[in-house]
């Protein structure tokens, strides 16, 4: 009797969450995937046929009337994941000696750089994207600096290239990448460290066989968190990247608003949903195995 009414008591606290999910995710989501095999539209929209090329035409078996295999949406999807990667590595780079300084501050301290990772959001996107090209562009800070104190004789072309595009991710991503690498390192098992020193083993010894291992969940979750929205992002690419830095995510915004072939735009989703998925369950398959390891 017992069992039954806990499992009534979870069903009622689920039930919200649930039907929230299936509303606003499970739905669209249904929907995008039926859309990505109906043939697109004339004047936009879709027909209700069964059509599916519109995943020949980026793989590259495309029937060569209607639809032609161009190379250039698996070279964007490509450009897409190698930016999502260095994006994950960077941050990587720069929040983890981080955290660990944080970790050895006073109660106090680590509240103040827990505010100050967590400020850039209490402001928009799109104001703080602006304010980097007023850093990148030619008469920006970067290059009036630079050329005030003798370093460069003309200005760099940094915006609108890749390297603006990856800047820029790593600087709304930071955030994700810290939080999780933070909670990590602040619960490191110190007496397994001393141990290790204790026993004779340097401090590269004792970090790669003590230290990361124990680490290594919260480095995998902040990877996945970093990796995720880097691969669909739109917003930083369109504003720093111009067109050498279109990403996926851009793509699939053109197919539904400029172009109108929400098909073809549905079957770019569905790649993206597939890579995400793809990622998330390799993700948790290792940190199974390093949390069992650990």
């Amino acid at each position: 009797m017992a069992v039954k009414r806990q499992t009534w008591a979870l069903g009622l606290l689920l039930a919200p969450v649930t039907l929230f999910l299936g509303v606003f995710f499970l739905l669209p989501l249904t929907i995008i995937a039926v859309f990505s095999f109906l043939t697109p539209g004339l004047y936009g929209g879709v027909e209700w046929d069964f059509y599916h090329w519109n995943y020949s035409r980026i793989f590259g078996w495309a029937d060569g009337i209607i639809e032609i295999f161009e190379p250039i949406y698996l070279q964007i999807l490509f450009r897409s994941l190698s930016f999502a990667a260095l994006t994950v590595i960077l941050t990587l780079i720069l929040c983890y000696p981080v955290a660990f300084w944080v970790s050895r501050l006073s109660e106090r301290w680590r509240l103040v750089f827990l505010f100050l990772i967590t400020l850039p959001f209490f402001s928009s996107l799109i104001v703080r994207l602006y304010a980097w090209l007023l850093i990148l562009k030619p008469t920006g800070v970067l290059n009036t600096v630079l050329m005030s104190l003798g370093i460069i004789s003309e200005p760099l072309e940094i915006l609108y290239t890749p390297a603006a595009v990856v800047l820029g991710m790593v600087y709304v991503m930071v955030p994700f990448m810290y939080l999780p690498l933070f909670a990590a390192v602040d619960n490191l098992d110190s007496a397994q460290t001393e141990a290790s020193l204790d026993l004779g083993a340097n401090r590269f010894q004792t970090f790669v066989k003590v230290m990361l291992p124990q680490t290594l969940p919260g480095i995998m979750g902040g990877a996945v968190i970093v990796f995720i929205p880097s691969v669909g992002n739109f917003i930083v690419p369109d504003v720093l990247g111009g067109a050498k830095g279109l990403m996926i995510g851009n793509l699939v915004e053109q197919q539904f608003l400029s172009s109108r072939n929400w098909p073809f735009g549905s079957a770019l989703s569905m790649i993206i949903m597939a890579v995400v998925l793809t990622v998330l369950m390799v993700s948790v398959t290792r940190a199974r195995k390093a949390g069992g390891h650990a």
